[in-house]
């Protein structure tokens, strides 16, 4: 019987990335052929049809014991070289169980909403194909089982950010952002590829050359156990993580980012790109435990990026940029997590997250589709009379992120703390710093909403005379959204209040043991660090209210009396512009430069110097070509006669 589930698991696994490769190559080549609703049901029907199929094989799965949650299902050999293959396999695990869920379900509530969003745009068939492609190359990233096809989809997802966030191509911004995501993203990869190659080089020289991410993780610990090599293989992968989920120092993409439509950034944000890190990270969980030195950078990067973000959002005035600031913040929390051995903690941030931050990107987009476009909290307030759909939704949003009770954020950002301050790779250092950045979260956050909703109206009359409610086909993926927002932390449901933690047991297989936090953690601590973390949330909470809505003028004082802190923080500790000084344009003059003296001194001088021998040439010999028959006879006549004295003479 169980055979027999394993084998419908692999036929069911198989066809899940299918789906939305369809969808891609339907509305890419017969765009035309569709009218805008059509393409819509394409798009988003392809990516439904894949999340039936997880939440199927997902059923099946929980059917199994324990031990027979890992099944691999290989279609073909895709690359072949000498005694080097790989196939064309998934692994289907708890970990890929729950990454699939998450790619499939939200993405498919935001492709539904990107129906309504774009509705009219004039390019949704060729918006629609790359978010299907976005679709299936996450899908391959989180499924693969060697890596070589996890860097396939890896590469696949920065090749569709590239194209999504520049996808209003004729608007120089989005163009520039699109670019940045990309070259900034290489930076990382380059040392993502190193990692890979030097983790199979190490494995073929120990006589076990594979990219099998079973095989690898099963053979870590005797062969890579105490060897410095580990170190160097997961910095190396660790540096592609912090390109592709935005941590220090390669997080400057992502704001920019915010120059795609407002779904590309829930669907970036939310349940793909930026969470491949975290995913990869976890994955390969059995190669960073052997490695002290990764754990520590792992985890003091992601508490030093999620507190340094949010200082930045506490300022900013772009409702979106507020959101992506947010997103590297709560990254640094799930990278804290793994940091400090707390893998499972930081897969279910990573799931909460997912729910809340799309929720908070569409409403975003909702508010903005409802103010003709606007981005500035500062010309918005009294919003909530016009939007009482996308208010409360964004108001359980809100609550979430910042940690409030009941909520799905609260159960997961109060494990990460939990982890930080009782696991043996955690510090009370590290726990301070994450407790800072909840604070700074609910007080940005709950800004964002008062600024937005709250007060008197700031807007312009032809822009409050335009706001509405969004249309259904947006508002119903809020509202689903919402819900998951709300319930999704109930799956990790503390072992202090009676629960069994259940998440964390279900990808228990798929996971190094890292004697994370402590099991045997008297109640009353474990209740102490969770009242801390509800004491911060509280106190976020409070301060935006008195700041923004008991004494409104206050932040207006308080940004004159502290001016020059207040400059650096809202210009983002003008680090984009020590990267262009320092790195940019630095490359541009050597570019510039070499262009110079390689193309037009050495190239261009060797082919015009070469093109004027020969015009000189033409134009000196030129005298022969005379056009009479009496001149070529007479060269023809001196020619043989040449050739016979050579004859008769030799």
């Amino acid at each position: 019987m169980e055979n027999l589930v394993v084998a419908q698991i692999e036929s069911i696994v198989r066809l899940v990335p299918v789906f939305p490769l369809l969808g891609f190559l339907i509305n890419g080549i017969f765009n035309k052929k569709f009218s805008e609703k059509a393409v819509g049901w394409i798009g988003s029907s392809s990516v439904f049809i894949s999340f039936v199929l997880s939440l199927w094989s997902f059923f099946l799965l929980l059917s199994l014991p324990p031990e027979m949650r890992s099944i691999e299902s290989s279609w073909f050999t895709w690359i072949a070289s000498g005694s080097f293959s790989s196939a064309m396999a998934f692994l289907y695990d708890p970990l890929s169980a729950v990454m699939m869920l998450v790619v499939t379900g939200v993405g498919f509530l935001i492709h539904v909403y990107s129906a309504g969003y774009m509705r009219g745009d004039g390019g949704v068939s060729r918006y629609f194909s790359f978010l299907n492609l976005f679709t299936f190359a996450m899908l391959l990233l989180v499924m693969a089982n060697n890596l070589l096809l996890l860097y396939f989809g890896w590469e696949g997802v920065g090749l569709c950010s590239y194209l999504l966030i520049g996808f209003w191509f004729r608007k120089k911004s989005a163009a520039d952002a699109g670019k940045k995501a990309f070259i900034v993203n290489r930076i990382g990869d380059f040392g993502f590829g190193l990692g890979i190659m030097l983790l199979f080089w190490t494995f073929a020289a120990a006589g076990r050359p594979t990219i099998n991410l079973l095989l690898i993780t099963q053979a870590a610990p005797e062969l890579l156990a105490g060897t410095g090599i580990v170190t160097v293989i997961t910095l190396l992968l660790f540096l592609g993580a912090t390109g592709k989920s935005a941590q220090l120092p390669l997080y400057v993409w992502l704001p920019d980012a915010m120059e795609g439509p407002t779904p590309v950034s829930a669907l970036i944000h939310a349940a793909t790109m930026v969470t491949a890190g975290v995913y990869m990270v976890a994955r390969l969980s059995a190669l960073y435990v052997l490695s002290p030195i990764s754990m520590a950078v792992v985890a003091i990067v992601g508490a030093a990026t999620a507190l340094f973000a949010a200082t930045i959002g506490t300022v900013q005035n772009d409702i979106k940029r507020v959101l992506a600031y947010s997103t590297i913040s709560q990254l640094g929390y799930m990278f804290l997590a793994c940091g400090v051995g707390a893998f499972a903690s930081g897969i279910f941030h990573l799931m909460t997250h997912a729910f809340f931050k799309a929720l908070l990107f569409l409403s975003a987009g909702s508010v903005m589709h409802a103010l003709a476009g606007e981005l500035d909290m500062r010309k918005m307030g009294g919003v909530k009379k016009y939007m009482p759909v996308t208010f409360a939704a964004m108001f359980i949003a809100t609550l979430a992120i910042s940690g409030v009770p009941l909520l799905s954020g609260f159960f997961s950002k109060d494990e990460i703390l939990l982890n930080a301050f009782t696991s043996p790779f955690g510090s009370p250092i590290l726990w301070a710093l994450a407790l800072l950045a909840a604070i700074l979260t609910a007080f940005y956050m709950f800004r964002l909403l008062f600024l937005t909703f709250y007060g008197p109206s700031r807007m312009e009359p032809e822009v409050e005379h335009h706001a509405h409610e969004s249309p259904r086909i947006m508002t119903v993926p809020l509202l689903l959204l919402a819900f998951l927002s709300i319930i999704g932390g109930y799956l990790g449901f503390p072992r202090v209040f009676g629960g069994g933690a259940w998440f964390e047991r279900f990808l228990e297989p798929a996971l190094a043991r890292s004697q994370a936090a402590d099991s045997h953690l008297s109640h009353s601590t474990e209740l102490l660090l969770m009242l801390s973390s509800v004491a911060a949330a509280g106190l976020g909470i409070y301060l935006a209210y008195n700041f923004y809505i008991a004494i409104p003028e206050r932040p207006k004082r308080m940004a004159e009396k502290f001016k020059g802190l207040y400059n650096i923080v809202l210009n983002k500790y003008y680090v984009d512009e020590f990267y262009n000084s320092v790195f940019v344009q630095p490359f541009i003059t050597l570019s510039l430069f070499l262009w110079k003296i390689t193309d037009v001194r050495i190239v261009d001088a060797a082919a015009n110097g070469l093109a004027s021998f020969f015009g000189w040439f033409a134009g000196q010999s030129r005298f022969v070509q005379t056009g009479r028959f009496r001149n070529y006879a007479l060269v023809f006549v001196i020619g043989v006669v040449i050739l016979v004295g050579f004859v008769f003479l030799r």
